[in-house]
């Protein structure tokens, strides 16, 4: 029988908090008490408005539950639209911005207070939303994706302490999350030339040819990235299009180009069919198209071909060096450049299984070309990643990386990936001059090379040049707009050292949405909430931790961490140790 008092329901469930609280009550306690009571008057009357009722709001935070799902996300909406109408007559330093998360699921009511999972996974959803925004789980978006004319954008599913299934995660742009075209005016591109080269169609007939055609791709967006008068879109931003039928007009929106290069390959047996064509994302107008039938020894001349060719339609100027490195090709064996084109495909899954394959597959390629230095080069990332993603606890691995990109750069000085690996374990042995002189290297080989400006942005950081760091990783995050986890990590770390603990922790939730087995953002994040005296959430972070790396170990931390002051080192050892990491 059930418990006399309680009462079960389906419920829709709205949780806010305010974002930088704690930063803004160290800075004006009263000012902050009388600005959060005034915010909670403003979101309760919403709340009423739309048939929804305040259950708790303990600080900062205010627990809401609504009888129609429709209801609390329009009320949600209304509630981030009127807080940015009221912070616009606010100075920067004192407007207080709301996240909100909704969950829809099975509650205990006791005493009008409502308990149990539907409510801590509402609180999980919120904790993942950005400021100004509003996230919402599964179970709502079902409810309302056919029910209310908005734009929904898939996070994944994400995995909560205590929580024994995934929860898939959704996002609702608001105005105070994002700009609208139309508030944006005209595109604002950069000053240089700028371009997306879009992933080369594979019209084989085999995908088991995918490889070539995405290695083509990667050997174009290389060869442009090197060219210091044009602005680059990195890899792994492009090749969210990859499959996808879109017009050139989305591309130059969604990534802040003007020109747009498309091609597809076709390789049968020893003949290769390549076609591209660049064009005005603005305007739509073809600047220059062709079509390359050749054998496949001639694969390195077709790519040489189309490069200058764009360089020419978009009158780029080529220092002396540039016009070089145009033609400079690092094998003339094709069955070797086969082979490091699947490496790199392996590699770009980023996993411990596709990592160990992409490591077999470059190993063929040197042994057909022992003096391929672009293979060792990207050898040496592969066991680079194997020990900073936790897949190997042998340091050894970290050793065989720098061993491989040294060898590299002994073949060939001008590979930029050679120099980033070695600026990694520089890093890593806390040997921060040898880091920043090899981050600084690669960058002048590559101006585009949006890991390499992270990369320095990243030495700057840990040397203690705070704000020039974070400038390089913002304009990293340019290049790069569908970048890696890695990025959103060091803003976290750069925060976290200057103290801006909620910016880190909200920069942090934004990696793990995009990656929730980076290690990294995991340790950061425990980290701030030891410092912020978070028990609770800094051991969940070390389960995430032991979860996705289960030997990972303090040792390994202490190897890892590339503060050169000693103290700080031995403050993030001790917290960790607190929230349970093993020696």
């Amino acid at each position: 029988m059930p418990q006399k008092g309680f009462k079960r329901k389906l419920t829709a469930i709205l949780s806010a908090d305010a974002v930088g609280y704690s930063k803004l009550m160290r800075e004006n306690e009263e000012a902050t008490v009388r600005e959060i009571a005034a915010h909670r008057v403003l979101i309760s009357e919403i709340i009423q408005k739309y048939h929804g009722r305040v259950v708790d709001s303990p600080g900062d935070n205010i627990l809401a539950e609504f009888a129609s799902v429709v209801d609390a996300v329009n009320g949600a909406i209304k509630i981030q639209e009127e807080i940015q109408r009221s912070n616009e007559d606010t100075p920067v330093n004192r407007r207080m911005e709301f996240r909100i998360g909704i969950n829809l699921g099975d509650v205990i009511e006791e005493d009008n207070r409502i308990y149990g999972d539907g409510v801590n996974i509402a609180a999980r959803v919120e904790g993942l939303a950005s400021a100004g925004g509003i996230s919402i789980s599964g179970t709502v978006y079902e409810h309302v994706k056919n029910k209310l004319p908005l734009e929904y954008e898939y996070l994944g599913e994400q995995t909560f302490k205590n929580i024994p299934e995934p929860i898939r995660l959704y996002r609702i742009p608001t105005k105070s999350s994002r700009v609208s075209p139309e508030e944006a005016g005209e595109p604002n591109f950069p000053d240089q030339p700028s371009i997306a080269v879009l992933p080369f169609a594979n019209i084989s007939g085999d995908p088991g040819q995918e490889y070539f055609s995405d290695g083509i791709t990667e050997d174009l967006i290389t060869d442009l990235s090197k060219i210091s008068g044009m602005f680059v879109i990195a890899r792994n931003s492009v090749f969210t299009y990859k499959g996808k039928s879109v017009k050139v007009q989305e591309v130059s929106n969604d990534l802040g180009v003007k020109y747009v290069l498309e091609g597809s390959v076709r390789k049968v047996e020893n003949r290769v069919r390549i076609t591209a064509q660049l064009v005005d994302a603005t305007t739509g107008g073809h600047l220059w198209a062709e079509r390359y039938d050749r054998d496949l020894k001639d694969i390195f001349a077709v790519q040489d071909e189309v490069t200058k060719n764009i360089v020419s339609a978009l009158a780029v100027k080529l220092t002396r060096d540039e016009a070089d490195q145009l033609t400079r090709r690092y094998t003339k064996n094709v069955e070797a450049y086969e082979y490091a084109l699947r490496g790199l495909e392996y590699h770009c899954m980023y996993t411990k299984e596709a990592n160990a394959y992409a490591q077999q597959m470059l190993l063929k390629a040197i042994e057909l070309d022992p003096e391929y230095a672009l293979a060792y080069s990207r050898l040496a990332l592969i066991y680079l990643h194997e020990w900073t993603q936790g897949w190997s606890q042998d340091s050894r691995s970290r050793e065989q990386a720098f061993d491989l990109a040294q060898k590299a750069i002994a073949m060939d000085d001008s590979i930029p990936e050679a120099h980033r690996i070695l600026g990694d374990i520089y890093l890593y042995r806390k040997d921060l001059e040898s880091a920043m002189m090899e981050r600084k290297k690669t960058v002048a080989l590559d101006p585009n090379y949006a890991e390499g400006l992270a990369g320095l942005g990243e030495v700057l950081i840990w040397s203690g040049d705070y704000d020039k760091g974070i400038a390089l990783v913002k304009k990293a995050m340019q290049l790069n707009p569908r970048h890696h986890a890695w990025y959103f990590y060091i803003l976290g770390v750069a925060y976290g050292l200057t103290e801006r603990y909620e910016e880190a922790i909200e920069v942090l939730h934004r990696a793990i949405i995009r990656n929730p087995d980076f290690l990294g953002s995991h340790l950061v994040l425990a980290t701030i909430y030891g410092l912020t005296d978070r028990k609770e959430e800094c051991q969940a972070e070390v389960e995430e931790i032991l979860r996705i790396s289960p030997g990972f170990t303090l040792k390994l931390m202490r190897e890892m961490i590339p503060a050169s002051d000693q103290a700080t080192a031995d403050n993030i050892i001790e917290i960790l140790r607190m929230a349970g990491l093993p020696d």
